[in-house]
């Protein structure tokens, strides 16, 4: 029996450097790295939110299902640090108490800085100041995380909020070309594309090396940090593809950023990629859908240097280079299924971006948003 105790505060020895590492790799180390517990953590909570999401075929009901998952997660994962320090720490006390049940009573009297169990022994007593410490440092650690946390999702939000009036809800890339014609002048579009490659940059970094903020959705449902970030890529893709002489610099920056961002975040959750696939490889996006995208272009007269025919193969060559990462991580966070953003699990049509009503003192139904250039109706 001794020989199985000793065993056991060997094994408490590896649960704590394991549990230590977890709570290192999640909360503390910087860069694109998941543990194999926040891995399996949030795989297990996702197969139940997949669940419990199935009754609801609307997705602004699932919505309201689905916005708990992060915060969910994040509370299981400490509560599992909680435990595999509990387990070490008994374990470790094991040989000295004799007694299991005693070991985990005053191994979880010291993590959680009761007091109220001791063994009173050098060796036992060493083992509850450490386990003590530990229980204090890792609440500690998790109250200071979440400020990060909030402060990297405040900074995401006020930008995807910022969108909303500029590509719609959801954000659609044509839509955002289009309501340039009437909400932002080209002037101004390279001062937005250079916010939005800082942002791809921030989301970058603050997402690889905090994970569970892939996971945060934004306050209203139809808007999304990804649909966001996919929209504002792809009118600087489709902008280069039909008016090449015309697109600022900015909106290539912003999308080399943007291909970076989505190929660290793909990293970072183990997403396999083509990090420079050929331009003629294909895209899952339609010609229909391109085709669509066109039209609402050529309602508000944007101007174009290619026909419809010769943008395509342009366009599909920007594209390749994001579309099947975002399109895998729109489906992995059931992200709002937005138009040119992929299949959804629950298999809904896509949702078109309402579009802006002129309402005026002599047209209060509303008529189309003036162009630049011409009178208000």
């Amino acid at each position: 029996m001794e020989a199985l105790r000793i065993l056991g505060a060997v094994l408490g020895v590896v649960v704590l450097l394991a549990t230590t590492a977890s709570v290192l790799q999640a909360v503390v180390m910087p860069g694109g790295r998941i543990g194999r517990l926040f891995r399996a953590v949030d795989r297990a909570v996702d197969r139940c939110f997949v669940l419990a999401g199935r009754p609801f075929h609307d997705y602004d009901q699932r919505y309201r299902v689905l916005a708990f998952q992060a915060p969910i997660t994040q509370a299981i994962l400490l509560g599992c640090w909680l435990v595999g320090y509990l387990i070490g720490f008994a374990l470790l006390l094991w040989p000295e108490t004799k007694n299991l049940a005693q070991a985990i009573r005053e191994a979880g009297s010291s993590l959680f800085t009761l007091g109220f169990a001791s063994t009173g022994t050098e060796g036992p007593t060493a083992i509850d100041f450490l386990a003590g410490a530990t229980g204090l440092i890792v609440v500690a650690l998790q109250i200071a995380y979440l400020p990060t946390l909030y402060a990297a999702f405040n900074r995401r939000e006020t930008e995807v909020t910022l969108l909303a009036v500029r590509a719609g809800k959801p954000a659609w890339g044509p839509e955002l070309l289009a309501r340039s014609r009437f909400t932002i002048t080209t002037s101004e579009l390279p001062d937005f594309y250079r916010q939005w490659e800082r942002l791809a940059a921030d989301i970058a970094e603050s997402h690889s090396s905090y994970p569970i903020l892939i996971r945060f959705r934004s306050p209203h449902p139809d808007a999304s940090w990804l649909i966001a970030l996919l929209a504002v890529m792809d009118s600087a893709a489709l902008y280069s593809a039909l008016a090449p002489s015309e697109v600022p610099l900015q909106a290539r920056l912003c999308l080399a950023m943007g291909f970076r961002c989505l190929q660290e975040l793909a990293t970072t959750v183990g997403l396999s990629f083509d990090p420079d696939p050929r331009p003629d490889a294909g895209i899952a996006l339609t010609r229909e859908e391109f085709d669509e995208g066109m039209a609402r272009l050529e309602s508000v007269g944007f101007p174009m240097e290619r026909s419809p025919d010769e943008a395509w193969a342009h366009f599909q060559g920007w594209r390749v280079n994001y579309e099947s990462i975002a399109y895998r991580l729109a489906w992995a966070i059931d992200a709002v299924p937005a138009a040119w953003s992929g299949r959804r699990r629950s298999g809904e049509a896509p949702v078109a971006p309402r579009r802006v009503v002129n309402r005026t003192p002599e047209n209060p139904e509303g008529a189309p948003p003036p162009t630049r250039g011409t009178a208000v109706p």
